[in-house]
């Protein structure tokens, strides 16, 4: 896919709808309403009822946009090929094992480069 997604090392956990537009090259009206066509995207809201999107929102939002703009899908195509091919819970399991392994590897690494002046 062609649009890069956020750096990871920017330690942000939640983006705006302005921000996440702008990543994107999109409008915010277009995230608006791909919210109402696809189910699967549901960003959470704050307080003052604005939308915060975390990074798993953002690579639906990616994948949207590449099966609409890049494959030439229509949005009632789109939607069927993403509830067709949804991760099983099974594959979201081992993903997060692995993103909790990464973790602890990554603060073993950080300690190790304090030991060092």
């Amino acid at each position: 896919m062609s649009s890069q997604l956020p750096d990871a090392d920017t330690g942000k956990m939640y983006y705006s709808i302005s921000e996440v537009a702008s990543m994107l090259k999109l409008e915010a009206y277009v995230l608006r309403f791909w919210e109402k066509e696809f189910p699967q995207l549901r960003p959470k809201k704050n307080r003052a009822g604005n939308r915060t999107y975390q990074q798993k929102d953002i690579e639906l939002l990616l994948q949207i946009k590449h099966l609409l703009y890049e494959k030439g899908f229509t949005i009632d195509g789109a939607r069927n090929y993403l509830k067709d091919n949804a991760k099983s819970p099974e594959s979201n399991n081992q993903s997060e094992m692995a993103k909790t392994l990464l973790k602890e590897i990554r603060a073993e690494i950080d300690d190790i480069i304090k030991l060092f002046p």
